[in-house]
């Protein structure tokens, strides 16, 4: 290896490790450039009306915030009040609990007289969990109450949003001119590839999500949950996490469903694991065929591995960028590489074109064809 081919290498490991180092600004700024484009569809359909687009700019993020704060006061302050009411009565809930396993115990022992004298003691196990669990619980309303570093990291990526919806083409071009001049035609078809793809996967999660919503919210009336409908609405929105979110959207009506009687919370139970293979089993397959097809387990591995790098942001933002990421592989690594490798003994090599017309160099520059 020559001395230029070494100062590649550690201009490369320089910059890996810089990008490593600030991968959570990184983040928010794909998250921004990932709302942008989900909100510059809504504002294409606006001047498709004939409104100007700073007007409907304006009236997509007006809209979006109106919702934003819709959502907090609906959801926010009642979940609040009935948690609180939840960690008061933990104890009470306890000692039911520790009254119902003794009573199990005892009539085990009455079944079972042959069993060992030295079982675990019930009331020592409940004696123990029970500080832990109020102390669990303490420390998750504090912090959601005292997240000053979230609410920052939204206003940053509000701030970003609104400067890649004002004006997305000078981003666009200035992205795409990082390319050498032959490729840039390719990228902007692959820009524009990962746009369609963004477009179809968020119009499947929001048809996806509004009827989990719809489902949910008329289950637990008719159960008689309280806040049914702030959990309908959290269950639509968990539900852009797969895997993940179904199973959180169902502890908060679960633990708020045994302040008014244990059977309440296994009927909420039993109609989430309804509701969830339903949506499995038949709406997700129907509307997979009007959005971007991703593996389970490709899907859970982004889901771990962002979760793991970026931390609850990152399982938030997993799926989109997995979206992204599998067109990128899809358009470079297989149809521009892999696809047109041939033997070197069947390739002649094309001259390069320039057409002076556009912006980009032809796409045909340095492609190989089969003789």
């Amino acid at each position: 290896m020559n001395f230029g081919r070494w100062i590649g290498l550690i201009v490369l490991l320089i910059s890996l490790y810089i990008l490593w180092q600030i991968r959570q600004l990184l983040l928010l700024l794909l998250t921004a450039v990932v709302i942008a484009t989900a909100l510059n569809r809504l504002v294409l359909q606006l001047q498709r009306l004939n409104v100007k687009r700073g007007w409907a700019v304006l009236i997509t993020l007006t809209s979006l915030l109106a919702l934003l704060v819709g959502f907090f006061l609906l959801i926010v302050p009642a979940f609040v009040e009935q948690f609180q009411q939840l960690i008061a009565l933990l104890p009470t809930g306890f000692a039911r609990i520790q009254t119902w396993l003794t009573w199990l115990e005892q009539q085990i022992l009455r079944w079972f007289p042959n069993l060992p004298a030295n079982l675990p003691d019930v009331t020592s196990l409940i004696q123990q969990i029970q500080p832990i669990a109020t102390q669990l619980l303490g420390q998750s309303v504090n912090f959601f109450s005292t997240s000053i570093t979230a609410f920052l990291q939204f206003l940053l990526v509000l701030v970003l949003t609104l400067m890649l919806l004002a004006q997305p083409q000078p981003y666009r071009q200035a992205f795409i001119r990082l390319f050498p001049s032959f490729y840039r035609r390719r990228v902007d078809e692959i820009l524009t590839r990962c746009d369609v793809a963004l477009g179809s996967w968020a119009s499947g999660a929001v048809i996806t999500g509004i009827f989990i919503a719809v489902l949910s919210g008329l289950g637990l009336w008719i159960i008689g949950v309280p806040l049914a409908l702030a959990h309908a609405i959290l269950a639509g929105l968990l539900n852009f996490i797969p895997n993940i979110g179904p199973t959180l959207s169902a502890v908060f009506p679960i633990a708020i469903a045994l302040l008014d009687a244990p059977w309440k919370s296994l009927a909420v139970l039993i109609l989430y694991i309804i509701i969830q293979n339903i949506e499995s089993y038949w709406l997700t397959p129907t509307v997979m065929a009007y959005q971007v097809a991703l593996l389970p387990a490709i899907t859970l591995t982004a889901q771990l591995l962002f979760a793991g790098f970026f931390g609850v942001l990152g399982l938030l933002m997993a799926l989109p960028l997995t979206v992204i990421a599998k067109t990128w592989l899809e358009e470079v690594l297989f149809i521009d590489i892999l696809d047109k490798w041939r033997h070197p003994h069947q390739i002649v090599r094309e001259e390069v074109i320039y057409d002076s017309n556009t912006d980009y160099d032809t796409e045909i520059s340095e492609e190989w064809k089969e003789v």
